[in-house]
């Protein structure tokens, strides 16, 4: 007899609570920074398996992709549509590198060695997005949806704009217009601790919209406000980091809202704010102590699910991280720092 959906959720949650303490975080992350070839890094995760740095890190992403879709033969109704709208990220993925690959004229077969196979409802026509002469067909063999149309509307409009910036900033405003729709109508029990660690996401990306729109490509405000997330919460915050003279004044702004805190100034005087990267470190920070919340909170309910999607994102970014790290040949220390949660990034007051 199948299982009623009550239990089909404990069922996932148990699995998940197993899987969790398998995850590479804490001592065990510590130890995989002492690995000094991607060969012995690759077959501490895999055993067994030998792979080029590239095939392993799409292999740490199509294991995502697999355990995210495992998830929705357990679930139903909101939880079920909110799950598949975040496996849609890795469809946009896909989207950006022929996006990419279209403005730079680069050869398909060349783009195929960055693509992820994705489920069969997510699939696209790859050879003939990489065919396309202009944006206009580009968008128009792309699947229907928030993300398309806002393609469409800031291709129209932002035609002297630096392209892959704004194309890649549309893509992805219309991918959270949607999750964000997909997560207020989630009425389960667990809605706050689950639109907590969504709106957390959305603003990661407004954030950075604004401080590399602005500081980066210097662009006028007029240009980034059509790209901010509609239904995102107030503007306030993102109108004052829009008007911000500086990156640190721009910070200032979101502390409480994106960001838990400030970094501290380095021995030169200066704030390590004034690094993008350091903001979106700080910012990834407060999203992993989100999703653990939403764990340790939801326990066996769909937040518990949600959460661990969270936490499996940033032990995915973090391995792919140290991959990268350990063919430079980095140092350990040198290389945890740079992992989720920073450790090179001690907080400051505000």
């Amino acid at each position: 007899m199948a299982r009623g959906m009550t239990n089909d959720l404990d069922y996932l949650a148990t699995r998940l609570h197993a899987r969790r303490s398998r995850m590479a975080e804490g001592v065990r992350l510590d130890s995989l920074c002492r690995c000094r070839s991607v060969s012995e890094f690759c077959h501490t995760l895999y055993p067994g398996d030998d792979m080029p740095a590239a095939d392993f890190q799409r292999r740490l992403v199509q294991d995502l992709i697999q355990e995210l879709s495992g998830c929705l033969k357990h679930l139903d109704g909101e939880g079920s549509d909110l799950v598949g709208w975040m496996l849609v990220r890795f469809q946009l993925e896909n989207i950006k590198v022929l996006m990419r690959g279209f403005l730079g004229r680069t050869p398909f077969e060349e783009l195929q060695r960055h693509l992820v196979s994705l489920p069969h409802s997510l699939e696209l026509d790859t050879p003939a997005l990489a065919r396309v002469e202009s944006i206009e067909d580009f968008i128009e063999l792309l699947p229907a949806g928030a993300p398309r149309n806002r393609l469409s509307e800031v291709a129209g409009s932002h035609r002297d704009e630096p392209r892959p910036f704004f194309l890649e900033a549309a893509l992805d405003s219309g991918f959270f217009h949607e999750l964000l729709a997909r997560t207020r109508r989630i009425t389960d029990t667990d809605s706050e601790v689950i639109k907590s660690l969504i709106f957390q996401e959305a603003n990661i990306f407004q954030l950075m919209l604004g401080v590399r729109g602005k500081f980066h490509y210097d662009r006028p405000p007029e240009s980034l406000r059509p790209l901010r997330v509609a239904g995102g919460g107030s503007d306030e915050w993102f109108n004052a980091l829009l008007a911000a003279p500086d990156i640190l004044a721009a910070a200032k702004c979101v502390v409480g809202r994106v960001l838990d805190e400030l970094p501290p100034e380095r021995a030169t005087g200066e704030s390590a704010t004034a690094d993008p990267a350091a903001l979106e470190a700080l910012a990834w920070k407060r999203f992993l102590r989100l999703a653990n919340s939403a764990f340790r909170r939801s326990h066996m309910g769909l937040g518990a699910v949600v959460g661990y999607a969270g936490i499996r994102r940033v032990e995915v970014a973090n391995l792919i991280t140290l991959s990268e790290g350990i063919r430079a040949g980095m140092e350990p220390e040198k290389l945890r720092a740079r992992l989720i949660p920073r450790t090179d990034l001690e907080v400051a007051g505000v």
